[in-house]
């Protein structure tokens, strides 16, 4: 249904979701006035492509403008007006004040209805440190950067074009932070990063962020957790850095990616409703407390998909559907939006680390009923060559099986398992809709039982108690007394090259011959490399009359936190 008056629309903010929405409110009403209103010289421009254009993977900049303010026209007869600043809207004329920065001039512009996608600001740390610029050195060009547009991207390129710089400290090791630390090292610059938190990438728990992290340092990347910048000193060369772990580090430029915060200084000064953290607050309709103002994107304050609560996950998707939603109600479709579950995916090196629904932390927080499983699953057939593992950990309803999320990291075949899991998300699935689920099987692309499935058997299997879990945090608090046995069901060689203190040796394939040599009267505790022996030998024990537990994720993933 489209209004049957013509109208007035004012979109402020020209990426991602002002220009879904202005597309979408020209497909739906072909005599609207829409007018899209930019700050910065570009329109729907691809910022999740700037670092790979960085590291020159990218090699054609024109490759990450997707539309022009002459193409947006001739192609949806918008009037995009780009370099141009919305600076304050009043509510009660309905009208706007626009700036125009090539000349500095400001007018009034009228509209029926107005979308505010003014996005987020990158945060920039270097006004709450001791920076000094040493007067010998006051001419050179400031060594320090952040990355949220095109602009920013040029400045960082002709940076390196020009002073080809050895070394890079980047300052979050967040999405960003990571994709950058890639792209800099593909390009033979040495990456340290940075983060005063006491894990790489807060999208991830500590199980997989410890890979991850393990992972960049056999690349080279070096880290430094728990700590952050107390004093830089511009010395010309170089940039000197104190941490505030009191290490002094050198280097050439300096990135910061510690996350965005919400621009909202024209919702705020317009007395829009904001939450207390300065988000704009919207319906399902993406709609304002004004009925004439959406807003959509990285500035609004959404509903997490999984726990139903007010959240904020700042992402290109979301944003483009945010925008295609304000559209259809502006012209009187009924569209709502359904929140988001945060399903990320990053490419660092030949890793692919995805992840969709909500990790443990925000299920500790929220005293939500949690249970987790982890999977170690090859991403096809590990006959056909080229197979690789996949670590899966699975967050579960425990009485009701329904998933909540999921984390996975490997070298192939992470995108689609997570997508499908997204899916499944969703669509409310449980570990018995996972086990039901028909996937494609060949051997290059998948094994007749899917990581997917597995994941499912894996749940069930705690839902029905066939197996009784205990997770690597557990380990240290076990009793060290004469009541329980530590059993390791790994190989000799493998017990032999390491193992957990404590721990005795009966290999899988002699349990059952070797059952005598364990006293029914304790409690068994059981692990393998991963778990799936463990699961067996659990599964044997059980069977035989022992009480026994199994270490979820197994030796692998104990070392990797503790060892």
């Amino acid at each position: 249904m489209i209004n049957s008056a013509s109208q007035k629309i004012i979109i402020v903010g020209g990426v991602a979701g002002g220009a879904t929405a202005a597309a979408r409110l020209r497909r739906l009403d072909e005599q609207a006035e829409i007018i899209l209103c930019e700050r910065g010289e570009y329109v729907s421009f691809a910022n999740c492509g700037l670092p790979y254009y960085i590291g020159d993977t990218i090699s054609e900049r024109s490759k990450l403008i997707l539309q022009t303010s002459q193409s947006f026209y001739n192609r949806f007869r918008i009037d995009v007006r780009v370099k141009h600043e919305v600076i304050s809207i009043n509510r009660y004329s309905q009208t706007v004040t626009i700036k125009n920065l090539a000349n500095g001039e400001t007018y009034l512009e009228s509209y029926d209805k107005l979308i505010l996608s003014t996005g987020a600001l990158p945060i920039n740390p270097i006004q709450e440190m001791n920076y000094i610029r040493e007067s010998a050195v006051a001419k050179t060009p400031e060594k320090y950067f952040s990355l949220r547009n095109i602009p920013d991207s040029d400045r960082i390129k002709d940076h390196i074009d020009t002073y080809r710089p050895n070394s890079a400290i980047i300052v979050g090791a967040g999405l960003i932070g990571l994709e950058m630390a890639e792209n800099l090292h593909k390009i033979l610059i040495d990456v340290t990063l940075i983060d005063s938190a006491d894990q790489v990438l807060p999208q991830l728990d500590i199980e997989l962020a410890s890979e991850v992290k393990t992972y960049l340092e056999k690349n080279r990347v070096e880290i430094e957790l728990g700590c952050s910048i107390k004093k830089m000193v511009d010395k010309g060369i170089h940039l000197e850095i104190t941490l505030s772990n009191g290490r002094v580090l050198e280097t050439e430029m300096l990135l910061f990616a510690v996350g965005v915060r919400p621009d909202t200084y024209l919702a705020k000064n317009a007395e829009l409703a904001l939450n207390e953290r300065g988000y704009i607050q919207v319906s399902e309709h993406m709609l304002t407390t004004d009925p004439n103002i959406y807003a959509v994107g990285d500035a609004v304050e959404i509903t997490n998909f999984i726990t139903k609560q007010p959240d904020w996950i700042p992402l290109a998707s979301p944003a483009n559907k945010q925008g295609r939603i304000a559209a259809d109600n502006i012209c009187g479709i009924n569209s709502r939006y359904g929140g988001t579950q945060g399903s990320t995916i990053l490419k660092v090196f030949d890793l692919t680390i995805a992840a969709t629904g909500i990790h443990e932390r925000t299920a500790k927080r929220l005293e939500i009923d949690y249970e987790k499983i982890f999977t170690y699953s090859d991403s096809h057939a590990s006959y056909y060559p080229g197979a690789s593992k996949i670590s899966i950990k699975t967050l579960f309803n425990p009485k009701t099986g329904k998933i909540l999320g999921a984390q996975m990291i490997g070298k192939d075949g992470v995108d689609k398992r997570c997508d499908v899991l997204a899916t499944a998300l969703r669509f409310g699935a449980t570990a018995k809709d996972l086990i039901e689920l028909e996937l494609c099987y060949a051997p290059p692309f998948s094994s007749a039982k899917d990581p997917i499935n597995m994941i499912g058997y894996a749940i069930e299997n705690v839902l029905t108690k066939r197996v009784r879990n205990i997770h690597w945090h557990d380990v240290a608090d076990l009793p060290r007394d004469n009541s329980v046995i530590f059993l390791d069901t790994r190989t000799m060689d493998e017990f032999l090259n390491s193992h957990i203190a404590g721990f005795i040796n009966i290999p899988l394939d002699e349990l059952r011959e070797r059952l005598d040599e364990l006293d029914s009267s304790k409690t068994i505790y059981v692990t393998c490399q991963v778990g799936l022996r463990g699961y067996i030998a659990t599964r044997i024990l059980m069977q035989n009359g022992f009480d026994a537990y199994n270490l979820n994720g197994g030796f692998r993933l104990w070392k990797s936190i503790i060892g």
